[in-house]
């Protein structure tokens, strides 16, 4: 919201001058300097051209019934920018039953030392196949919208870093509660993850989350569900796979 102005006599001059420093106060830190499109951080590498494929089940809290669920995900190819920052996004589909029920576009970014910022995401929100809304959509430098530190160069236990900086729309926290897992997954066997705690202060909902070396994201879980990895291929690879998903 526009910084409100006091004296309405001033000359129209200061008035502008004024107003054209309240709007550079308020995105001047919207992103931190120096950020980069490449995100190659172990625990969430986005190289170009990668895919996800995520599968599992929810109680919709309503009926009491399982949902089937699928999740997919790919990075984009083509360069992007949010608040004057090069951005590389991520493509997210979710589905539940086999209709698809939100698209996002999510905007990342990597510091210097390794840590991996999020600046904001698009949302479209279906149901039985007819737009909704576009709720929860957020952009770094709008209003008061920040980046958020969505994974640390170097987690450790009890790290604490808000993911999501966007007052009112998005403000997830979360916390690392364990490091240095081996976990068993669809995939196979990997060591060297961690596991997050997250929680969303709007509503109180807390989920969990591993992330593995090379991979990212290979489990969520929740009070109603989970979601797992069951299809993974690195666009860093040059003898890649066909696409997964």
């Amino acid at each position: 919201m526009p910084r409100s102005i006091i004296g309405v006599v001033a000359p129209l001059a200061l008035i502008m001058s004024l107003c054209a420093a309240g709007v550079a106060a308020q995105v001047a830190d919207a992103v931190p300097d120096d950020l980069s499109a490449t995100v190659d951080n172990p625990l969430f590498p986005l190289a170009p051209g990668s895919s996800w494929r995520y599968e599992g089940e929810e109680v919709d809290p309503d009926t009491g019934e399982t949902v089937v669920l699928g999740v997919r995900e790919q990075v984009s190819l083509l360069p992007d920018e949010i608040a004057g920052a090069p951005v590389t996004t991520l493509e997210v589909q979710e589905y539940e039953d086999g209709e698809l029920t939100e698209s996002t576009r999510d905007y990342h970014a990597q510091g210097p030392d390794g840590t991996v910022y999020y600046l904001g995401e698009e949302v479209t929100m279906y149901e039985n196949g007819q737009f909704v809304s576009r709720e929860g959509a957020w952009l770094a430098g709008e209003g008061e919208n920040r980046a958020g530190e969505f994974m640390p160069a170097n987690p450790a236990v009890g790290q604490q870093f808000e993911q999501e900086r966007a007052p009112g729309i998005a403000e997830d926290l979360s916390t690392v509660v364990a490091i240095d897992l081996t976990l068993e997954t669809p995939l196979g066997t990997f060591a060297g993850c961690i596991q997050t705690e997250d929680l969303n202060p709007l509503n109180q909902a807390i989920e969990f989350k591993f992330y593995c070396p090379a991979v990212g994201l290979v489990r969520e879980e929740n009070a109603d569900g989970f979601l797992d990895l069951v299809a993974f291929t690195s666009g860093a690879e040059e003898n890649g796979e066909d696409d997964p998903a």
